[in-house]
This record gives structure tokens, C-alpha cells and sequence, in this order.
């Protein structure tokens, strides 16, 4: 299967930064992968984090919800 190649324009400071963050051997599209899981990541734990400060009285149990 082949890829479409698309190009992202950015800043010369930007991609310097980039540059600096990959690993040997390791492309862009490896690098932008990675940085979308972790951002991925990263959300899911701040909505944990919320979804746990929330008092017990804000649930609903499941057997509650209707179609």
C-alpha cells in the first residue's frame, strides 16, 4: 500500500526544533506519529484526572441510561 505524501509547511525555527527531536533513522512522518499518541495520551489522562475530581453523585449507572 502506498502512502500520499502530503507537505505541511512550518517555520524555519519549527523545523529546526523538529530536526532536534528525531531519532537516528527516525522520519518525520515516525516523529509526527509519535507526538500525536502522546498528545493522545496525555489527553486521556487530563479527562481521567477530571472525570475522577467529579463527585459520585454527577454518575449515572449504566443500567439507568435508555436507548
Amino acid at each position: 500500500m502506498s502512502a500520499a505524501v502530503k507537505r505541511i509547511p512550518v517555520t524555519e525555527p519549527v523545523w529546526k526544533e523538529l530536526s532536534e527531536m528525531r531519532s537516528a533513522g527516525q522520519t518525520y512522518a515516525d516523529l509526527l506519529a509519535d507526538m500525536i499518541e502522546e498528545r493522545k495520551k496525555r489527553r486521556l489522562e487530563e479527562d481521567v484526572k477530571m472525570w475522577e475530581s467529579l463527585p459520585d453523585s454527577s454518575y449515572v449507572p449504566l443500567s439507568e441510561i435508555k436507548d
